[in-house]
């Protein structure tokens, strides 16, 4: 695959859907690990032209919009934002440079796509069950992807996800293995209160975890250090979308994201 070429439709519907067999490999394939709570650990989860591809067509910086909710408390005193975003939709993309979009639209259309969200429901299981019951793989899950940048001063305190998610997926996007302390950490929940560290996933090329989101699902982010020049990752989150409500709140969340995405890119 040429890594910076636009491809036709049909170059892009056939590189997509050989994408999303990788995928789907990857996470049939990937180690469970029960501590401190069930959740997925994952290597090569893209294949490696595409991982180059993926790494040679991260936006500037100046493409990305402040990430809002928790991230907001981590602005630097100065007003930059230590974490931003593209959500990765057609929607949100179109302003890329061709050559750009076609990869990160391939990216997108592959993890938004039925059989990765059921391949995570198969692999997760065991953990959706034990918070949705014996139904769990008739829930409704809605993929939300986003490429994120995170900063020196970003951190995040230890948190379970709000209800509204059902799946948390992290992909990261390292070029190298030089900073692989900075992944995301687990947390064990003791008899007291006390959240201690129980593990932490390593930022390596192409790897990343998956976890069902519940009670106990305990994580944090440590502050990156000023010796990182940026933390580049994909956060694809499954929304649970089962009942009016949250049917109605996922598409109008999409819906608002693209018209704040189109206010920005006009101004």
């Amino acid at each position: 695959m040429d890594q910076m070429a636009e491809q036709r439709p049909s170059e892009l519907a056939e590189a997509t859907a050989a994408l999303i067999n990788h995928i789907v490999g990857a996470i049939e394939t990937a180690a469970v690990v029960m501590e401190p709570f069930y959740h997925l650990e994952f290597v090569g989860i893209f294949p490696a032209l595409v991982y180059a591809a993926m790494l040679q067509a991260l936006p500037r910086n100046t493409d990305y919009r402040p990430m809002h909710g928790r991230s907001k408390g981590n602005d630097l005193a100065d007003g930059t934002h230590t974490r931003v975003k593209i959500d990765l939709f057609p929607e949100y993309i179109r302003h890329l440079p061709p050559q750009q979009r076609s990869v990160w639209r391939m990216v997108g259309d592959a993890l938004c796509s039925e059989p990765v969200k059921n391949a995570f429901r198969r692999k997760l299981a065991p953990a959706l069950e034990k918070r949705f019951g014996p139904d769990a793989q008739e829930v409704g899950m809605f993929p939300i992807p986003i490429l994120t940048r995170d900063v020196p001063g970003y951190k995040i305190t230890p948190h379970t996800d709000t209800h509204w998610k059902g799946i948390t997926v992290q992909l990261y996007l390292p070029r190298d293995e030089a900073h692989t302390d900075i992944g995301t950490i687990f947390h064990d929940v003791l008899p007291d209160g006390s959240m201690p560290k129980a593990r932490q996933m390593k930022f390596a090329p192409n790897s990343g975890y998956a976890f069902a989101v519940d009670k106990l699902s305990w994580h944090s982010a440590d502050t990156v250090p000023a010796g990182v020049e940026t933390r580049d990752s994909i956060l694809l989150t499954y929304f649970v979308d089962q009942g009016p409500l949250k049917v109605l709140r996922n598409r109008g969340k999409r819906l608002g994201n693209f018209l704040l995405n189109e206010i920005r890119a006009r101004t």
